[in-house]
């Protein structure tokens, strides 16, 4: 059976001209070229500031190139990183209020968050921070180095915590101030926030070391790692004489005696600590035993010893690689101590030096073995901070 249909169901459909890409001169057809979007790399920290800026709003996303003084910026954080943690304080007016901060263990997104966290340091801690360098590392980046001290006083023993690193420091360049800092610790592997490796680096650092109240050579804390700490020891004088072994006391009470008023003007002089014992050789063949001797004392104003096998002596100072532990300090440990730290030091490219030296910060027979602070230095050669 067949159907018929209307009509009215079959228009024809008209046909459209075609048109000519590109179209012809004189044509009603335009098209409005659109610049592409701003493309930021995250193959380098400073792709990931911008691209952190750009997300926030912070920087305009076009293609127009901003010169950034950058030398200015750095010399601006030479002259207010010093400042961190005293009365004066950094100057909040050179940070974007949409500031980025992360740490391994703190994160924040705001100027205000950033001072509140300074704040809450400022308070359960007395930090000290050393900027030893700033330089650019990209065009909208700068990186420093530091070292930061921080003594616990809310615990009894007030333990010192110490972390080095670097901070990488994004720049908007829309408002020429800083849009992001984040931290990188020295101590550890994963940076990234939330860091349970970075948790646990403060944890340990809570235990607890004696260290008697006297006076130490003078030295600045450089880096420090996971296994040692590199340390810039300023000049210091000894009165030594001849050892035994590393973890020997023979020759102690002569060095004691030359402190306690048996020298050529029977003058007493403080005692300091740690006393030292230095392996001049790998072996350990040959061992002296070293008291350090106040800071205000030199060669021209100390009493001569009484006896001829002592002898005074200048430490030029230098860089030092130690590494710290507790326990009572056999041989065996104190050379499987020095090995390890050599070890260390060889696997991370720098250049150890022969011997080592070992210092005991403890009476023995008055300190209980588990709280005793014992180091192994070993000095190196044409270190420099990355």
């Amino acid at each position: 059976m067949s159907k018929s249909f209307p009509n009215q169901l079959f228009r024809s459909i008209p046909t459209k001209k075609p048109i000519d890409f590109p179209p012809k001169q004189g044509g009603n057809l335009s098209f409005r070229r659109r610049e592409p979007p701003l493309k930021v790399t995250t193959t380098s920290t400073e792709g990931r500031n911008l691209k952190w800026a750009v997300k926030s709003g912070v920087v305009e996303e076009k293609r127009a190139t901003v010169v950034v003084d950058v030398e200015g910026l750095v010399g601006f954080l030479y002259e207010d990183l010093p400042h961190l943690f005293d009365e004066r304080g950094i100057d909040r007016a050179m940070y974007d209020e949409r500031v980025r901060f992360r740490d391994p263990i703190t994160k924040h997104d705001t100027i205000d968050g950033y001072l509140f966290n300074i704040r809450m340091l400022k308070l359960l801690f007395r930090p000290e921070f050393h900027l030893h360098r700033a330089w650019q590392t990209g065009p909208y980046e700068i990186t420093t180095r530091w070292t930061m001290i921080m003594k616990f006083i809310i615990l009894p023993w007030k333990p010192e915590l110490v972390f080095t690193g670097i901070s990488i420091m994004g720049i908007n360049p829309q408002t020429q101030k800083f849009c992001s800092h984040v931290d990188r610790w020295d101590s550890i592997k994963n940076n990234e926030y939330f860091s349970w490796e970075g948790v646990m680096e403060v944890v340990k650092q809570l235990r607890y070391y004696k260290t008697p109240d006297l006076e130490t050579p003078k030295y600045q804390i450089l880096k420090k790692t996971a296994d040692y700490e590199v340390r810039k020891y300023a000049p210091y004088i000894v009165v030594e004489t001849k050892g035994d072994k590393l973890s020997g006391s023979a020759g102690f009470n002569d060095v004691a005696g030359y402190i306690f008023g048996k020298n050529s003007s029977t003058e007493k002089i403080a005692m300091t600590t740690p006393v030292f014992t230095q392996a001049s050789d790998h072996g350990s063949y040959n061992v002296s035993i070293q008291i350090v001797l106040p800071s205000e004392k030199n060669l021209g104003n100390l009493p001569e010893p009484n006896q001829e096998a002592l002898s005074l002596r200048k430490v030029e100072g230098g860089i030092a690689a130690v590494s710290r532990f507790s326990g009572k300090p056999t041989e065996d440990i104190v050379q499987e101590k020095e090995a390890k730290l050599r070890a260390a030091l060889l696997r991370d490219n720098l250049k150890p030096q022969e011997g080592c030296l070992f210092a005991r910060y403890n009476d023995p027979g008055r300190t209980w073995s588990f709280i005793m602070r014992n180091e192994v230095l070993i000095w190196l050669e044409d270190f420099a901070l990355d």
